[in-house]
């Protein structure tokens, strides 16, 4: 294998491969602001003293509320093309 490859090659049908998930949490924010952000999606950490870094923790331990927010980006960025 050549070790010169393309990481993004690794996973050509994956649209989150690479994209870190502070990056997804801060361009949510950026679009659409915390309060219509936890309308969209019902999650305490969007609620009540949101922040990115409290967000953050609270994604990556509960999958369930990653993959809403996975799936709205994906939704947001494929609206943007």
């Amino acid at each position: 294998m050549d070790n010169n490859s393309n990481p993004k090659n690794e996973q050509p049908n994956n649209p989150l491969h690479g994209v870190k998930l502070a990056s997804i949490v801060e361009l949510l924010v950026a679009h659409y602001g915390w309060e219509q952000l936890a309308m969209k999606i019902n999650i305490n950490c969007f609620k009540k003293d949101p922040s990115i870094k409290s967000s953050l923790k609270f994604l990556r331990k509960t999958p369930w509320a990653r993959d809403k927010v996975e799936q709205l980006y994906l939704k947001l960025d494929s609206s943007k093309k």
